[in-house]
């Protein structure tokens, strides 16, 4: 196994590392432009999506509040703009007819600004990154990036269910395995985990306390649960070897929570 150390960048270096590879973000990302002048200062990074979406990425190095309304900013000044920016940036073919997506990028995010992101409607995503650099390869840095979900809004009382919940995963072995995974926490103790599903996700419960979220995808889902430091963390999971990898991390969450 190569030998790496995590590596600090400053903002220029991670929007170097961005502009190089932002599918290593999302699946499909590609970079438009830096530095994109706005009313409002210029904006880190432009990119657009798979859909053909316009996505505004506000990239810190440190944990930092401030991002959160500074993002909101830059993305009003481009939504407000959009026809413009499509114009601008022709060859990348940006459908102006869909609504503009904020991705916060930064090593970690606080419980202040997750809880105050739920109540904002625009599409915002959240991504955690570290750095690493392999010792064979000196001046090569590797960015790694995790999504990472803020807690739901409280709903009202709506009927959901787990078949809708599943449902959702159009890949038949996926979903299966999303099942498997379920079925396999309820089995650690049959009498008080509670399965409950969401309006997105899939809730699961240990004597009133959660210790993982499923989030269907289309092709794949996500589990949130914490990681071993104690950050909320999403895992996606594509394949088997990815659930034997997230279940021992939600068994020792389990543990914690009935000792």
């Amino acid at each position: 196994m190569r030998k790496y150390r995590v590596a600090d960048v400053s903002e220029t270096e991670l929007e170097d590392l961005v502009r190089q590879a932002p599918g290593l973000i999302e699946a499909g990302l590609k970079f438009v432009d830096h530095q994109a002048f706005t009313a409002r200062g210029p904006l880190d990074v432009l990119l657009i999506d798979s859909g053909r979406a316009l996505v505004i990425a506000e990239l810190k190095v440190v944990e930092d509040d401030a991002m959160l309304v500074q993002g909101i900013d830059y993305y009003d000044y481009v939504l407000r703009n959009l026809d413009g920016f499509a114009r601008a940036y022709k060859r990348h073919k940006i459908d102006s007819k869909q609504e503009p997506r904020l991705f916060l990028i930064a090593p970690s995010f606080s419980v202040t600004l997750l809880n105050r992101i739920k109540w904002i409607s625009i599409p915002i995503s959240l991504f955690t990154f570290q750095c690493i650099e392999f010792e064979d390869a000196k001046g090569e840095t590797v960015p790694v990036y995790k999504e990472v979900t803020a807690p739901a809004v409280p709903e009202r009382v709506e009927a959901y269910s787990l078949d809708d919940r599943y449902n959702y995963i159009t890949d038949a072995k996926i979903r299966g395995l999303a099942q498997k995974f379920v079925a396999e926490i309820q089995g650690w103790d049959i009498e008080r985990v509670l399965v409950e599903p969401t309006k997105y996700d899939i809730s699961i419960k240990i004597s009133g306390r959660v210790v993982a979220y499923v989030g269907p995808r289309r092709k794949h889902f996500m589990v949130y649960t914490n990681d071993t430091g104690g950050k909320w963390t999403g895992y996606p999971i594509n394949s088997e070897s990815d659930l034997e990898t997230v279940i021992p991390l939600v068994r020792d969450n389990f543990d914690k929570m009935v000792r």
